[in-house]
């Protein structure tokens, strides 16, 4: 809608009132302020001065993460009914279906409520269905995966990731640094967290940090021996 629309559109207003008859002056002093407070209004909000544009609906898909998708598999676990359902949800979410994709996982964690893996896999479904947001959903799905199997990795490294994403840094330095203390030195996700932990006291510190905080590339095997 452009500008010279609107003062067409007041001309007409103005016109069809003065064809239906005579109106007492309060009542064209209140039509008069009434289609001035809505020009000011659509002047604030709108941009009359802007082409407008459609939006594809494909465009408005988040776009599925493969690397972050591989990484998670590589912590293990993703057998049986288990690796069925993740592998279902993750082909709808490939397919931009993010919430269908949660609602796969929905249903699984109803058949599966003691499966951390699945927990694990619904708050990144989760992040990745609110394009990076932690939402309140997605934070207990990693607080309920840990309190799960608290002994492996994968819920608070992935817990940790969404923390530092959200831009809470000393929540997610906590957890990491849990996380590293018993990780063994040889274990290469202990060197990721080293290099990420460092990179968090930084922005705690008040100081840019050198490099974005990341995820690991995906490998073979990250858990630590025994889990």
């Amino acid at each position: 809608m452009s500008w010279a629309f609107i003062l067409l559109l007041l001309v007409i207003v103005v016109a069809v009132m003065l064809l239906l008859g005579k109106f007492p002056r309060p009542l064209w002093s209140m039509l008069g302020a009434a289609l001035l407070f809505g020009l000011a209004g659509y002047a604030w909000q709108g941009s009359p001065s802007q082409k407008g544009a459609s939006r594809d609906a494909k465009d408005a898909r988040p776009a599925f993460d493969e690397d972050m998708a591989k990484l998670r598999n590589s912590f293990g676990g993703q057998y049986g009914q288990t690796g069925q359902w993740i592998t279902l949800s993750d082909g709808l979410a490939r397919q931009g279906k993010s919430k269908e994709s949660v609602n796969v996982l929905i249903s699984a964690l109803r058949a599966q409520p003691n499966d951390a893996v699945l927990w694990v896999a619904m708050g990144n479904a989760l992040m990745h269905h609110g394009e990076g947001l932690l939402s309140p959903a997605a934070d207990y799905s990693y607080r309920q995966a840990m309190r799960l199997a608290p002994e492996t990795s994968a819920a608070p490294f992935f817990y940790g990731l969404a923390l530092a994403q959200a831009g809470d840094y000393k929540a997610s330095r906590k957890i990491w640094g849990d996380l590293l203390a018993r990780l063994p030195e040889q274990v290469p996700l202990h060197g990721e967290l080293t290099a990420n932990i460092a990179k968090l006291d930084m922005l705690i510190g008040g100081k840019p940090a050198t490099a974005e905080i990341k995820a690991p590339a995906p490998r073979k095997e990250v858990e630590t021996p025994g889990e």
